[in-house]
C-alpha cells in the first residue's frame, strides 16, 4: 500500500535541485491539458445564455466552431504527445534518471501514432461516461488516469491494453487518489491568493507526487501479473526503482528516459 505522506515526501526529495526544470515542464503540461485534472462541470443557466447568444449571431457561431476545431486539432496533434512527454519527464525524475529527450520520444514516429490513438480513445470513453452523469464521468477519469504514464513507458502497447491496465492499476485506488488530489487543495488556494500565479508553483509538486504514485501502482501491477515487463518496455533483470526511496525500493529500465468496465 501507499500513503499520501510517503508519496509527497518522495516528491519533495525528487524536486531537490530539479525544481525549476520541473516548473517549466509543468507549464508545458498545463498547456497540453488545459490544466484539466480529469473532470469538470458547467453551469446550466450560463450555457443556456451562451447558446442563445451564439444562435442569435451566425458570425459568432462560425467563430466558436472554428475555435473548437482548432482546439481539437491542437489536442490531437500536439497536446496528447506533449502530455505523455511531460508525464515521462516526471516519471524519470521520480526514478532519479536521465530526463533528456522525453518530448522527442513522444513525437517519434510510431510512438506519436500510438499516443494519439490511445489518448483519443481514452478521451472518447471519458466523454461518453460523462454524458451519463457527472459522477460516473469523474470516477472513470480516475480509472483512466494512468494511461499517459503507461504510454510514457510504451506508446505502442495498444489502446485497449493501456486502458485496461490503467483500470486494473486504479482498482481500489481511485478514492485514495481523489483524496491525494484534495490534499493539494490548500496549496492551490494559497496560490490563488497570490494572484493565481502561485498555482503554477504548486504544479511541479503535485505532478511529481502523481509520478511516484504511478511507480507504486506499476510495481503492484507487475507483482500481480496484470501485465508483463515487456508490455511496459521493462527488462526483468533491471532495477526499476529509485533505491534512495525506502518505502517501495525499486529500479530503472534502460529506456532511459475496483474492477470496472470501459
Amino acid at each position: 500500500m501507499w500513503t499520501r505522506a510517503e508519496l509527497k515526501s518522495s516528491a519533495r526529495e525528487s524536486l531537490k535541485g530539479n525544481y525549476w526544470k520541473a516548473f517549466w515542464i509543468s507549464m508545458v503540461l498545463v498547456l497540453a491539458t488545459g490544466g484539466d485534472g480529469g473532470g469538470g462541470g458547467s453551469s446550466g443557466p450560463v450555457s443556456d445564455r451562451v447558446g442563445e447568444y451564439v444562435s442569435g449571431y451566425p458570425d459568432a457561431l462560425i467563430i466558436v466552431g472554428a475555435l473548437a476545431i482548432l482546439a481539437i486539432a491542437y489536442r490531437l496533434l500536439l497536446g496528447y504527445s506533449l502530455e505523455v512527454g511531460s508525464r515521462k519527464y516526471f516519471v524519470q525524475l521520480a526514478q532519479a534518471k536521465n530526463t533528456d529527450g522525453c518530448y522527442s520520444y513522444a513525437f517519434d514516429g510510431s510512438n506519436y501514432k500510438g499516443i494519439i490513438a490511445t489518448m483519443l480513445l481514452r478521451g472518447i470513453y471519458s466523454f461518453l461516461w460523462t454524458l451519463l452523469l457527472l459522477i460516473p464521468g469523474i470516477i472513470k477519469a480516475y480509472s483512466y488516469r494512468m494511461v499517459p504514464y503507461i504510454l510514457a513507458d510504451n506508446p505502442n502497447i495498444g489502446a485497449d491494453k493501456a486502458i485496461t491496465l490503467s483500470r486494473k492499476m486504479m482498482d481500489g485506488n481511485k478514492f485514495d487518489s481523489f483524496v491525494l488530489d484534495l490534499s493539494f487543495l490548500g496549496w492551490y488556494l494559497l496560490g490563488i491568493l497570490a494572484f493565481l500565479i502561485g498555482v503554477f508553483f504548486v504544479n511541479p509538486y503535485a505532478y511529481t507526487t502523481e509520478a511516484h504514485l504511478y511507480l507504486v501502482l506499476r510495481k503492484n501491477a507487475l507483482e500481480s501479473e496484470f501485465c508483463d515487463y515487456e508490455d511496459l518496455n521493462l527488462k526483468r533483470d533491471t532495477n526499476y526503482f529509485n533505491d534512495t526511496i525506502d518505502y517501495y525500493n525499486y529500479n530503472d529500465h534502460d529506456n532511459d528516459f475496483g474492477n470496472d468496465d470501459n
